[in-house]
């Protein structure tokens, strides 16, 4: 889900007297919108309770979500997890990384989007008319 719908819902919900807490992974965007406690996740996108098929890990990461909301003494409290997504790192380098190696496969991926999407256009259209 969006990092900026749910801040902006969290925010909504905290007003209204309803206590938040934000686990996610894009930092920048949650603390922007000032929610007043955030789960911070350093994982890719799509990942912010921990890696797939680690139950043992989400389990930790909701405790330290239970544990920021009880706990948290101050308005926009950020806490980092301990858990890492690999040893090396690696992840930030590779992500959505576009070079030599996958440039080809990436346009080839995309005009086929764009065709997808202007036969699904074109087909509304028939429909409609």
């Amino acid at each position: 889900m969006c990092h900026q719908t749910v801040s902006l819902v969290a925010r909504h919900l905290e007003a209204a007297g309803v206590p938040t807490v934000v686990i996610g992974s894009g930092r920048d965007i949650v603390e922007q919108c000032g929610v007043p406690r955030f789960l911070f996740m350093d994982f890719p996108l799509g990942n912010p309770i921990g890696r797939p098929d680690d139950p043992e890990m989400q389990k930790q990461c909701l405790g330290l979500a239970f544990d920021l909301f009880e706990n948290a003494s101050l308005p926009r409290t950020t806490v980092q997890t301990p858990f890492v997504w690999s040893g090396d790192h690696g992840w930030r380098e590779r992500y959505m990384r576009v070079d030599d190696s996958n440039r080809e496969a990436f346009a080839r991926l995309g005009e086929e989007r764009r065709n997808a999407q202007r036969t699904a256009k074109n087909d509304g259209r028939a429909r409609s008319g």
